[in-house]
């Protein structure tokens, strides 16, 4: 019988056959930690007697799983199964296949990111996209930032620092993570001055609070709520023309942003970013990886002026993009110049315009399989669903959807399957809803790709 002794040395173990594999793989260094904790677990285990001491090519197979554990990404792919199409915390927008291949060629090789080709001097990463945003959105001119909540800070630092910046209450939003516009407005330097109440604002209540101490007055659309019944609000022309020959420039926040009417798409109609520039706005802000289907990104559109004085701020620096999200904007904003294949191009707008009848085919041809990985502690039905845009993105409108619900047989557990499904490489992630498991369709693309990944699941008593 095996005892202790028996235990071969790290030494051992590394000039054996079997660890060849392993150092190749990971360096010597890390397969000599992994054996040295392997060994210390059967070293533990042996003492109180629950187990024998494996063979050599058992530990070294230990220390190869406990590698790969460590070596896999914590930033992985998953399946979005969710019926939430631009989810925040699965990472919104699925690039398209444009932005993608320029962002990996901006990755592979040096890039002209701050060098003019044509003169061999200094250029500006914003030329990238400067006459894209100008052409699509009919401002003045444009810069981008790394998100739509940079793009804010920066504009209100820039305009109204120290100054009073004039925001309607019904406009003072709070997005996720617990981003409060007065908050940010704060950490800008700027003086918050609300005007109306929570549901009705009028002209005169701007008109009351515009004097020789205001930076600048700010529209939000409130893009992630919505306040109904007894209400008013200014519109962004109206508060335009209160504005017309004053120096205090209107800057008009639009969140998620859009470059299309949505509603040729299926989905209710939201404010584009060329009309909030018709209306008058001096500056619109909106975000690129929402809606605009593109990479994390915000845009800062509108009078050439003003757009210069926000690029020479400071801070503009530390929140700029680098060439490879640079490369992806520049490549998902060209898609905007073809609207007749925007749909077929750009993943966001292709899911949320697939039919429900086109899923629910999915789903038939799925469920068969699904059924049969699952075994007979659970069972599979087709059900229609509602999808959601996401991301705060027409937050009370729905889009029919259909997909699988699981639900469990008496042996069966709704935890277990859950967990088992994140578990995968590459993981699986739905919505529980009235005790069952909803794998919402909508975004799913690759059958086969999602049948692989279930083919390996293991369940506790499945059969």
């Amino acid at each position: 019988m095996k005892t202790l002794r028996d235990i071969p040395s790290v030494g051992s173990l590394l000039t054996a056959a079997e660890s060849s594999l392993l150092c190749e793989r990971f360096g010597r260094r890390a397969a000599t930690g992994a054996l040295r904790t392997v060994l210390n677990g059967v070293r533990a285990d042996v003492r109180i007697g629950r187990i024998a001491v494996p063979s050599d090519k058992e530990i070294v197979r230990n220390a190869f799983a406990l590698l790969e554990r460590e070596d896999q990404s914590t930033l992985r792919p998953v399946f979005n199964l969710t019926g939430i199409v631009l989810h925040t915390n699965l990472g919104r927008a699925v690039l398209s296949q444009e932005a993608i291949e320029a962002s990996t060629a901006a990755m592979r090789s040096a890039t002209a990111l701050e060098f003019d080709l044509h003169t061999g001097k200094r250029g500006e990463r914003d030329d990238h996209v400067r006459k894209l945003l100008c052409e699509l959105t009919g401002a003045e001119d444009g810069t981008v930032v790394n998100n739509n909540a940079a793009a804010v800070l920066l504009c209100l630092n820039t305009l109204a620092l120290h100054r009073e910046a004039v925001v309607s209450r019904g406009e003072l939003i709070e997005i996720g993570g617990a981003f409060r516009m007065p908050d940010i407005m704060l950490r800008a330097g700027a003086i918050l001055v609300e005007v109306g109440t929570t549901n009705r604002t009028h002209t005169t209540d701007y008109r009351a609070a515009i004097n020789d101490r205001t930076g600048v007055v700010l529209k939000v659309h409130t893009s992630n709520y919505r306040i109904q019944g007894f209400t008013a609000e200014v519109a962004a022309a109206e508060l335009a023309a209160l504005l017309a020959g004053s120096a205090v420039p209107l800057m008009h926040d639009l969140g998620s942003g859009t470059l299309v009417d949505l509603a040729h798409y299926g989905l209710k109609r939201e404010p584009t970013v060329r009309e909030a520039i018709a209306d008058g706005a001096d500056i619109v802000t909106f975000s690129g990886d929402k809606l605009l289907g593109g990479p994390q990104a915000g845009f800062i559109v509108g009078k050439k002026a003003l757009i210069a004085e926000i690029n020479r701020n400071p801070m503009k620096r530390a929140l700029r993009v680098d060439k490879i999200r640079l490369a992806a904007i520049e490549a998902t904003l060209k898609l905007f110049r073809d609207p007749d294949r925007l749909a077929e191009r750009l993943p966001t707008l292709r899911w949320l315009a697939r039919s429900s009848a086109d899923v629910k085919s999915q789903a038939e041809r799925l469920q068969p399989g699904l059924a049969r990985i699952l075994g007979t502690n659970y069972f599979v039905e087709i059900c229609e669903c509602d999808s959601q845009v996401g991301s705060g993105a027409l937050p009370l409108d729905v889009v029919p959807s259909a997909g699988l619900v699981i639900r469990c047989r008496p042996n069966g557990s709704l935890d277990q399957l859950t967990a088992a499904l994140r578990g995968l490489r590459s993981p699986v992630v739905g919505r529980v809803v009235d005790k069952g498991l909803l794998l919402d369709l909508r975004c799913l693309e690759d059958e086969s790709a999602l049948i692989f990944a279930l083919s390996t699941l293991e369940l506790d008593g499945s059969s």
